[in-house]
C-alpha cells in the first residue's frame, strides 16, 4: 500500500505564481502593489517574495521607477528551450527526408 503525500508548499507555490506573473511584462515590470493585487496577496508578502527572487537572481528592481521585472536569467532559459525544439525538429525532418526519398 502506498502512502499518499502532499508535498505542496504554499510559499513555494506563491513564488512560482509570482514568477509567472512577472513574465506578463518583462520590459517595464510591475509595481509591488500591482503584483500583490494580481496574486491576491498582501503587499508585504509580495515584497518579501520579490526580494527572494532578487536574491536568487531571477528578478530585478528598476531603481528609477520602483517596478519589478524578471532578470534576463529565466527568459534566457526559455530561449534554450526553443533552440532545443528547433534542433529536434530539424532532426525529425532529416529523418523524414531519408525515409521518404525515392530509391535510386
Amino acid at each position: 500500500m502506498t502512502k499518499a503525500t502532499d508535498y505542496t508548499n504554499a510559499a513555494q507555490q506563491r513564488i512560482l505564481k509570482l514568477i509567472l506573473a512577472l513574465f506578463g511584462d518583462v520590459v517595464h515590470g510591475f509595481t509591488p502593489s500591482k503584483l500583490a493585487e494580481l496574486l491576491q496577496q498582501t503587499a508585504p508578502t509580495t515584497t518579501k517574495d520579490l526580494d527572494n527572487l532578487r536574491t536568487a537572481g531571477l528578478a530585478e528592481r528598476d531603481e528609477a521607477t520602483g517596478y519589478w521585472r524578471l532578470s534576463p536569467r529565466l527568459p534566457q532559459q526559455s530561449i534554450k528551450v526553443f533552440n532545443a525544439i528547433d534542433s529536434a525538429s530539424r532532426r525529425v525532418e532529416e529523418a523524414r527526408n531519408r525515409y521518404t526519398r525515392n530509391p535510386d
